[in-house]
């Protein structure tokens, strides 16, 4: 035994044994030291109830009372030199996992506190992957300072990695889970000792053996009050070390007024006990948070599997192409211009450009468009796709740190770090409801203490345990989590809070023209005959010119002419023509020889120099079209009409926010007459062409000066500035980099009909978080007076509140299948 006395550790909790001290338990046939009579008390359980297994599957020692004021050593080492920390000159940021959190009450207390540290710009937690943004100013704050902070209220926060995390994740729900199994078991029990009492009403059950019973329930309560309710305790007394009314107060004093009031009546032999409504509140309510847990996991699983996308390693190429040998190294050692090889099978590590092979590539993570897409040599593929079918040899052309994946995790990184207005009102409302709740138990167990005292304690109990905060709190945040992993799973990403409750008020709607409404291609429409030769061979003389030509307008020629039609497509092999002595004049169009004869192709005036006069109209932007002219000496052969194609959805969308009511606008720096074109044919009343950025942003400005709500679609550098000042905004995927990073919604599938999902799902989810906050709020105005009056005992209170909950979870949930 002495032995065991000179461990300097406590082995449940870590802390310091003191001197000469005898506290110890035996688990695993050996004696452990304990530091004091409370971790002997709650191992001595653990071991009672057979989980012993928690001692030795432990990665830590369990929460003691000093640990939320020591700082790691370790962690004091963050400073704000760090790159993973430097924003700006003048701030930092850095996105932390959060240990610990338990519901939606915890987002509140761990914002709260950090807002009140010096320094702290931002901060923000997502409830749904628990994941901690933070802004702070260089000159007052350390990283260190944040972390203490966080320690303080009873969490543990460190800089976030995607493997720790997840583990975490895992080991967090496995605790939940048998603090859960522990309630239940001792539930159960306990029903089985107060069933007798409850069926022997008529006196039947002499005193001793009643006695016995309660004695038996009082050991059977222990594990549930000693383990599965930590959870509460804590987050109780967090909240109270912070000087804060979190949702785990009530919860805590309800459980704790159960118990320790039928512990005084098994001690005296008079009163009631409530040992069974204890228990069962505990597991119903463990029950609640475990389903909570699961939906947050589900809600966070397409961020997760983002992720988890990028490879660790590739298999470079050193020799290529003298030799095809691979050497295994690490992603983010690759640079510009490395040779790597992809199997089937595995991920792609970098934007790269294919330098030898044919294959399918699964771009569901980056598009959410399940279809795999061929891509073959020449063409380039994104970091982060899957290689489908065939081996590929690819060049890299940025290092896996800025891959398309990579640009999206940055993106992700903003998700979630902030609040829509709904969110922050729900959260004030429950604060208050917290310090109401406990003032009314008050009032209500002092006019039972003079009306009836034998009631005063059952029906305080009861209003403690009644009342549903957490279902106040958690309407608004497990709706948009649901909604946003809808989204996502949809290629909708969902950078900013605001954009579903924004959007589903909006009165406006902007889009961009180019890239936006249409392809962001010409695309050949129409061909007329103008002398002898057939539009089939008019347009292989004309792909043969334009086969080495990188213009827009040759893409589209060349586009048809493999299609054997004029319409756009993509082309399978390239036209058998072969041209001779090419040239191109600059801005007029190309001149080549084709079995002996020469053509030209281009403007009106650049044919006419070798075919005649011109015939008919020649003007740019016939019938919102360019035309483009073919001719040979002496003869006009054909004239090609191209614009750029609508999208197949652009007409559906408009037309749907038409019959919401909204105000359709079309702003595109394009010709006056292609822009009036495009909206005559979407039916778009209000359009203006050749607007410069600048105009673009004054007018949406002028929109929103009028009280206009305004949302604004667009794709283009150009469009950065007028998505930036958007109420909200939509950035195409296919779009400039730049816009993404200035638009609060970026739409991976690169469809415009992603808009259109949007804004159903945004209805949906408003529909959803006023409906989960009205079931909150007629719960607790019906629930409490019922209990405050004596209607409802403590067992069937925690029953109601559990159920409360539940049904928040399972009604936000179904955003989920939209």
């Amino acid at each position: 035994m002495n032995a065991v006395l000179k461990l300097s550790a406590c082995f449940h909790c870590g802390l310091p044994v003191p001197s000469g001290s005898n506290w110890n338990v035996s688990i695993d046939d050996a004696p452990r030291a304990m530091c004091c009579p409370g971790c002997e008390a709650v191992a001595q359980t653990i071991v009672d109830i057979g989980q012993s297994a928690y001692y030795r599957e432990r990665d830590e020692y369990a929460v003691n009372a000093f640990d939320a004021t020591m700082l790691p050593p370790e962690l004091r080492l963050y400073s704000n030199d760090d790159a993973q920390f430097a924003r700006d000159a003048s701030s930092c940021e850095a996105t932390l996992s959060v240990e610990g959190i338990r519901c939606a009450a915890c987002v509140w207390l761990i914002e709260r506190q950090l807002t009140r540290l010096p320094g702290v710009q931002a901060a923000s937690l997502n409830v749904a992957t628990e994941r901690l943004y933070v802004r702070w100013s260089r000159a007052q704050c350390e990283p260190g300072d944040i972390l203490q902070a966080v320690r303080q209220v009873g969490y543990t926060a460190y800089p976030y990695d995607a493997v720790r995390h997840g583990e975490r994740l895992q080991q967090a729900s496995k605790t939940l889970g048998r603090q859960l199994f522990v309630a239940g078991l001792s539930m159960m029990q306990v029903m089985m000792y107060v069933a007798p009492a409850y069926l022997a009403e008529d006196g039947t059950l002499d005193d001793n053996m009643a006695s016995l019973m309660r004695w038996a329930s009082l050991l059977l309560t222990l594990p549930a009050i000693c383990y599965s309710a930590m959870p509460f305790f804590q987050g109780a007394w967090a909240s109270l070390r912070a000087r804060t009314l979190g949702m785990d107060v009530p919860v805590a004093l309800g459980i704790l007024a159960a118990f320790f009031g039928s512990v005084v009546a098994t001690f005296t032999g008079r009163g009631e006990v409530y040992y069974d409504s204890a228990t069962m509140f505990i597991f119903l309510l463990l029950c609640s948070r475990y389903f909570e847990l699961q939906a947050r996991r589900k809600a966070a699983s397409a961020l997760e599997r983002l992720q988890h996308a990028l490879p660790a390693s590739a298999s470079l190429m050193a020799g290529f192409p003298d030799s095809r040998a691979t050497t295994l190294v690490p992603a983010g050692s690759l640079a510009v211009g490395d040779i790597i090889l992809v199997k089937p099978g595995e991920a792609i590590a970098a934007d790269s450009v294919i330098v030898d092979g044919n294959s399918a590539l699964d771009l569901s993570l980056l598009t959410g468009e399940s279809a795999a897409q061929r891509r073959k040599t020449g063409e380039r593929v994104p970091g982060g796709a899957i290689n489908a079918s065939a081996a590929l040899i690819l060049r890299v052309l940025k290092p896996a740190c800025d891959s398309t994946l990579s640009d999206l995790l940055k993106l992700i990184e903003r998700a979630g770090s902030g609040k829509p207005q709904i969110a922050q009102w729900a959260d004030k409302v429950a604060a208050w409801f917290v310090l109401g709740l406990l003032l009314f138990a008050a009032a209500v167990f002092a006019f039972w203490s003079w009306h009836d005292p034998a009631q005063a304690w059952p029906v305080a109990i009861a209003v403690l345990v009644v009342s549903c905060p957490c279902a106040l709190s958690l309407a608004t945040p497990s709706a948009l989590a649901a909604a946003t992993d809808s989204l996502l799973r949809r290629g909708v990403l969902i950078v900013q809070p605001h954009v579903l409750e924004t959007l589903h008020r909006a009165t406006h709607i902007v889009f961009d023209k180019t890239g936006t409404l249409t392809l962001g291609r010409p695309v050949l429409q129409q061909i007329e005959g103008l002398g002898s030769m057939t539009e089939d061979a008019c347009l292989q003389v004309a792909a043969a010119l334009e086969a080495g030509s990188a213009h827009p307008l040759a893409q589209a020629i060349l586009d048809a002419a493999c299609a054997g039609t004029p319409s756009a497509g993509t082309p399978s092999e390239q036209p058998r023509a072969h041209a001779q002595h090419l040239q191109e004049v600059q801005g007029q169009g190309l001149e080549g020889v084709i079995s002996g004869v020469r053509y030209r192709l281009g403007n009106a005036a650049f044919v006419a120099a070798i075919a005649g006069p011109p015939l008919g109209d020649t003007a740019v932007g016939v019938q919102g079209m360019t035309p483009l002219y073919l001719g040979m000496q002496g003869q006009w052969l054909t004239r090609f009409l191209l614009s750029d194609a609508l999208r197949p959805e652009a007409r559906e969308v408009v037309d749907y926010f038409h019959s919401r009511g909204k105000q359709v606008v079309l702003l595109s720096g394009d010709q006056e007459a292609l822009t009036q074109a495009v909206a005559a044919q979407l039916g778009i009343v209000t359009a203006c062409g050749e607007c410069l950025p600048d105009e673009k942003l004054d007018f949406v400005q002028q929109l929103q000066a009028t009280g206009a709500v305004v949302v604004m679609v667009g794709d283009g550098i150009n469009d950065a500035a007028v998505l930036s000042a958007a109420d909200v905004s939509f950035a195409m995927g296919s779009g400039a980099a730049l816009a993404q990073a200035h638009a609060d919604t970026v739409l991976l599938s690169n469809q415009l009909r992603s808009v259109l999902d949007t804004a159903q799902t945004a209805a949906r989810s408003m529909r959803i978080i006023h409906e989960n906050l009205g079931w909150a709020t007629l719960y607790n105005v019906t629930a409490i007076p019922a209990a405050a009056l004596g209607f409802l005992n403590p067992w069937l209170s925690g029953v109601g509140m559990a159920a409360s909950s539940a049904v928040v979870i399972a009604n936000a949930l179904r955003l989920r299948k939209s």
